[in-house]
């Protein structure tokens, strides 16, 4: 592999449910003058996702329980986003201040359950995960696949990391190549052999496609262009999600 190329699709209008990402991603690419092409991977941020798919909540329609109000009150916060932070939760990993922490009910541990206010399309309103993000990503490599192109899919959302300052993109779904490249049983030049090394190229090109993004650029898809997958219809990102019994920070 000599380099990538990485560009993000701009001309995208608003989506919303029932939008055709597929296709109105491959009309914008080829309007830019930068048509898709078979092994492309097209990274696409989960919130149009969620929108496409109908999982934005209007706050006034939400009764917050008592706890959501009481916490809320505390530590100034919209009582309806909270409660749907806890809807969405499969638990409650922290709860430090005016931060929490949950496992949502995908399994990924994140800030809020993933509930997210931003670019949600108006005020009021509140931005939900995907109900299944590698599910999605599934049918739209076959809607991909329908217009004539062989294209992987990543579906990506802004996670913040133990220990670190910052935030990065992760992959919540996948379609059509596996998440991680493993080393193990390989050996490197100078005779050692990799036990452990394993990538998670997924999260690596998640990470890469964010830099052509950005959260106000308008600019929620990205196409990375080079790199060597090879089609894997099993892929799933439950594959990367560590088990309770082998996490040692849970």
């Amino acid at each position: 592999m000599a380099g990538l190329h990485i560009f993000g699709v701009t001309g995208l209008p608003e989506i919303t449910a029932g939008a055709d990402l597929p296709l109105l991603i491959s009309e914008a690419a080829s309007a830019m003058g930068s048509p898709l092409q078979s092994g492309d991977i097209v990274v696409i941020t989960s919130k149009i996702v969620s929108k496409a798919e109908g999982r934005v909540v209007a706050l006034d329609t939400i009764e917050p329980s008592p706890f959501a109000r009481e916490w809320a009150e505390k530590w100034e916060k919209e009582p309806a986003v909270i409660e749907l932070v806890l809807r969405e939760a499969r638990r409650v990993v922290r709860q430090v201040g005016p931060v929490l922490i949950t496992e949502t009910k995908h399994g990924f541990v994140c800030a809020n359950s993933g509930v997210d206010q931003s670019s949600s399309g108006g005020q009021g309103l509140a931005v939900l995960l995907p109900e299944d993000p590698d599910a999605s990503a599934r049918r739209y490599r076959e809607r991909f696949r329908e217009l004539g192109l062989d294209i992987a899919v990543i579906i990506s959302d802004t996670f913040g990391r133990p220990w670190r300052e910052g935030q990065t993109d992760v992959a919540i779904g996948i379609a059509g190549m596996q998440p991680i490249t493993s080393y193990i049983g390989q050996v490197d030049p100078h005779g050692h052999e990799f036990r452990v090394q394993a990538l998670c190229t997924a999260d690596e090109l998640a990470s890469a496609a964010e830099l052509v993004k950005g959260n106000i650029s308008r600019i929620p898809v990205a196409v990375v262009r080079g790199y060597p997958w090879e089609p894997d219809e099993t892929a799933t990102m439950r594959t990367v999600i560590r088990e309770s019994e082998r996490d040692l920070f849970r």
